[in-house]
């Protein structure tokens, strides 16, 4: 296992089949660090424009389609003392007929204290004077080369993952992504230093980290995207409309239980009592909805999810 520091020469606005940055073996680790969603990096200088400049790609060695690409997100530390939100809600998550009541969309500035472990607003209105948030570090936008020589907007998410902006994608957390092309070619970046669940103002607090995962290729095939945080499984759906998100994550965690002995009555009973819906994004093309399972409802002698 070795670790490889990238420093990225330059940035993505899809994720595609680009030339590899950097090509690692098979459970190597990757330390880089990533500029925020507008492309301004730590020392507030524009090296790349919007939407979510991503670092990469860095294929993996091995890595074949109808694998699986397993990332573990080691550690995620911010490196610039300040982030940017929207000042205002989307309009697609309230009724049509509130879109005019609400404010300007101008950009609010977060404080970033590394010591403290807090994002705080500033210039807040004086209702919420000293606002202020536990730092939740998160990665919005991940994923491998879509199939077919495909490039997709950053923009947008699918089975390839992409822009998720599923706020449980942080240190301690692993994601698998179907591999469609040879390497995998794994891209990285729109990290935020804390987001609430749907990005309802169309952004996290957005800013730069210096982020560690580590790449492994695991030789099954999944169709949409898994992981692990904490205690629980998960499943990611990227579709619009929001059904269709749910659907697809729904489905893959059917198939997933079923790897592990579980057939559709048994997942059916299972996940009908004990499922837990998350919405990742509900503000660019695709919507997110992750599929939640806390692995204590699983039958004894089948919780080997941290094995694989």
């Amino acid at each position: 296992m070795t670790t490889h520091r990238f420093a990225p020469a330059r940035w993505y606005n899809t994720l595609g089949s680009h030339p590899p940055a950097l090509t690692v073996d098979s459970g190597d680790i990757v330390v880089t660090e990533t500029i925020d969603a507008n492309g301004w990096d730590k020392a507030g200088s524009n090296v790349m424009h919007g939407p979510n400049p991503m670092n990469g790609p860095i294929a993996v060695s091995g890595a074949a389609p109808g694998d699986s690409l397993r990332v573990d997100i080691l550690d995620m530390t911010p490196i610039r003392p300040t982030g940017w939100t929207r000042a205002a809600l989307a309009e697609n998550v309230v009724d049509p007929d509130f879109v005019a009541h609400l404010p300007p969309r101008d950009r609010a500035t977060w404080r970033i204290d590394r010591n403290a472990q807090t994002v705080t607003l500033e210039d807040a209105p004086a209702a919420i004077a000293g606002l202020s948030f536990p730092l939740a570090p998160m990665i919005g936008c991940l994923g491998v080369a879509p199939a077919l020589g495909q490039a997709i907007s950053t923009a947008t998410s699918g089975g390839h993952g992409g822009n998720m902006d599923y706020r449980r994608l942080g240190p301690g957390a692993t994601v698998w992504f179907p591999v469609a092309m040879p390497g995998a070619l794994f891209f990285l970046g729109d990290c935020h230093a804390v987001q609430g669940d749907g990005e309802i103002v169309g952004t996290g607090v957005e800013t730069c980290f210096e982020v560690t995962v580590r790449l492994t290729v695991e030789k099954r095939a999944i169709v949409w995207p898994r992981g692990m945080a904490g205690d629980d499984i998960f499943t990611l759906g990227n579709a619009r409309p929001l059904d269709q998100a749910l659907q697809h994550a729904t489905t893959e965690m059917v198939r997933w239980l079923a790897e592990y002995g579980l057939d559709t009555l048994a997942a059916s009973h299972l996940l009908g009592q004990a499922v837990r819906y998350d919405i990742g994004n509900v503000f660019d093309p695709a919507y997110t909805v992750a599929c939640r399972l806390d692995r204590k409802w699983l039958p004894k002698g089948l919780d080997r999810f941290t094995m694989r």
